[in-house]
């Protein structure tokens, strides 16, 4: 079932977003063993993305190759874990965490790239920096040692009209937009999820991370 969906999903992106523009498909990886994992590697995914440090930790050696993402809310006291084997974080949703990142990637002699997270809903359960603010945050971490950033990330919020949904997501393409004028590394907007991908890529998102359309449904048990 992992080839089929990867294969059929993969032949669904080729043609790009509404502009035309490549989609990086990350498999969110959340509960999944290693040979899953290493299953829609084989098949053709190429970025895979943790929501949790530990299991970022357990996974991390036995995973065959692919480009690594943080994808999940990331605690301040569990950065000096990821760094060095992360190629991008997603969640980059408050000052500390951007201070801690940045001391830490100092440190460690690199430059970490980070995806600002914007809370596009305004939802009291959701991190993220308000909309409102999220064009004078790019231009302040892209001045911050340790850190190069790449772009922007939103969660949609469960409930809404397609009208409603499409409008959110035309705000975060045109931050994008303007952000990339200032800065052409700017190159990603991550932005859909197994419920809501094709409306996403529909309204301009360019990296979609999905986990239940390419492993099936979840076993918390």
């Amino acid at each position: 079932m992992i080839e089929e969906n990867v294969k059929a999903l993969l032949s669904r992106l080729e043609k790009g977003n509404c502009f035309g523009e490549k989609v990086t498909l990350v498999a969110a990886t959340k509960t999944r063993t290693v040979e899953e994992i290493n299953r829609a590697i084989n098949a053709g995914i190429t970025d895979i993305g943790e929501n949790r440090v530990q299991e970022f930790k357990d996974k991390f050696d036995g995973v065959i190759g692919g480009n690594r993402h943080f994808i999940g809310h990331l605690q301040t006291n569990k950065v000096k874990y990821l760094i060095g084997k992360t190629d991008l974080y997603h969640s980059v949703d408050r000052d500390e965490l951007v201070e801690e990142l940045s001391k830490r990637s100092k440190k460690a002699g690199i430059v970490s790239n980070v995806l600002i997270q914007v809370n596009i809903g305004n939802e009291e359960s959701k991190g993220g920096y308000p909309l409102d603010d999220a064009f004078s945050v790019f231009l302040r971490l892209r001045e911050t040692e340790g850190l190069r950033v790449r772009g922007f990330m939103a969660m949609l919020p469960a409930q809404g009209t397609e009208e409603t949904l499409s409008a959110l997501c035309k705000k975060m393409r045109a931050l994008y937009e303007r952000a990339k004028e200032e800065d052409p590394s700017i190159d990603y907007l991550s932005m859909g999820m197994s419920g809501d991908w094709e409306l996403c890529l529909k309204n301009g998102a360019n990296m979609i991370r999905l986990g239940t359309a390419i492993f099936g449904e979840r076993n918390y048990s």
